[in-house]
C-alpha cells in the first residue's frame, strides 16, 4: 500500500485561526517548523511533544522527517494544528495507521472557537451588573 515514488506526504490541518501544512519524508529525520527547529519554534517543549504525538504513538519517531508551514492563531492553537496535519499526512503514507490515530482522537477537528461579543452585553455572555433600584 506504501508507495515509495512519492517524495513527501502532505496533511493540513486545523484549530481555531491556526492551520498547518504538514509534509513527511521517508528517512529523513530533521524536523523544521517554519524554517526552524521544533525546539526553537516551540519554546515549550510540551508543545512541540503534542504536535509531534502521532509518530510516538505509531513508534515512528526516526523513520520521518517532518516540514510544517504553520501561520495563524497562537501556540496551541498551531501544535494541534500540526497534531491534525500530522496524522491525515501518515494516512496517506500508510491508511492502516487509521484505526490507531482514529482512537487516540488526532483525526477529529476540534470545531470549537471564540464565541462573538453580542451588545449591550461586556464580553459574549457577561452582562453588566443588574440593579433593582
Amino acid at each position: 500500500m506504501v508507495d515509495k515514488k512519492l517524495k513527501y506526504y502532505e496533511g493540513i490541518g486545523g484549530r481555531k485561526v491556526s492551520t498547518a501544512r504538514v509534509r513527511i519524508y521517508l528517512g529523513e529525520t530533521i524536523s523544521v517548523i517554519n524554517g526552524k527547529a521544533g525546539k526553537e519554534f516551540f519554546s515549550d517543549t510540551q508543545l512541540l511533544k503534542n504536535s509531534m504525538k502521532p509518530l510516538e504513538i505509531l513508534k515512528l519517531g526516526k523513520k520521518f522527517g517532518v516540514s510544517v508551514i504553520v501561520s495563524g492563531g497562537g501556540v496551541t492553537g498551531q501544535s494541534e494544528a500540526i497534531r491534525l496535519g500530522l496524522s491525515r499526512a501518515l494516512i496517506k503514507y500508510n491508511p492502516t495507521f487509521r484505526p490507531e490515530l482514529k482512537k487516540a482522537g488526532f483525526l477529529t477537528r476540534d470545531s470549537r472557537r471564540v464565541e462573538r461579543k453580542k451588545f449591550f452585553l461586556i464580553k459574549a455572555r457577561k452582562a453588566p451588573q443588574y440593579s433593582k433600584r
